[in-house]
């Protein structure tokens, strides 16, 4: 038995549309310059706090919360305009209930999101009972911090080498790293696979078709190598 934990915005959910129009309102209604789409998609991953300090490191810390309000609050509006979906990415959902009916698999999910904004995905897509362990940014520190890989791990019953954190960000790929875990990059989502690598992963899917091959690895008692290749 081993543990597959799964980040979400970037490599479950296609977020990242949301998530910079969000930060560049909160911004611009704070009254700061407001960032580029490229730096926001780099921050993806973080808690709130630490990833709008990454993007105005001059904001004193006092002052992290009340952005983080604002935030949320453009956030839940965004999300209760009836036209808004936040879509899985192609092949996602099936590949969760593949690997949710084994019996060699324990899944669970290590997030930046909220405890809220995990149950609203959740529901959205019928997902309920696929994560077994789920960590959010409401519970422990923000990424690379190994705090929710070893939490997850432990609830499930799984020492971290038999666990393999999936996730786009460069966060993801050194928080697994950190807890002795094993780090599988998705090209799709925030970062390059040479970048994914650089920080630590140890191998990167290049869809999600190649990813269950390389879980479907991980999973079996017999070693299994396969490739990454790069452009």
């Amino acid at each position: 038995m081993k543990a597959i934990l799964f980040d979400c915005d970037g490599t479950l959910a296609d977020s990242f549309g949301l998530i910079c129009e969000t930060m560049q309102r909160c911004f611009a209604i704070a009254g700061l310059a407001v960032p580029e789409r490229r730096a926001i998609e780099g921050i993806i991953g973080l808690s709130l706090d630490l990833a709008i300090h990454r993007l105005a490191p001059t904001v004193r810390q006092s002052d992290l919360p009340a952005l983080v309000d604002i935030y949320r609050q453009e956030f839940h509006r965004a999300r209760s305009d009836p036209a808004f979906r936040e879509t899985l990415f192609e092949g996602v959902e099936p590949l969760l209930r593949r690997l949710a009916s084994q019996d060699d698999a324990l899944v669970g999910m290590v997030t930046g999101k909220s405890r809220r904004g995990v149950a609203n995905v959740v529901a959205a897509h019928g997902l309920e009972g696929i994560f077994l362990a789920v960590r959010t940014a409401d519970d422990c520190p923000s990424k690379p911090h190994p705090a929710m890989v070893l939490e997850c791990s432990s609830e499930l019953g799984i020492d971290p080498a038999e666990t393999v954190v999936v996730g786009d960000a460069i966060y993801d790929m050194q928080m697994a790293n950190a807890a002795g875990a094993r780090a599988i990059g998705v090209s799709w989502g925030a970062c390059e696979p040479a970048v994914l690598t650089a920080a630590g992963a140890h191998e990167v899917a290049l869809d999600v078709s190649d990813l269950e091959q390389r879980l479907a690895a991980f999973l079996s008692p017999a070693p299994v190598i396969l490739e990454t290749v790069l452009d």
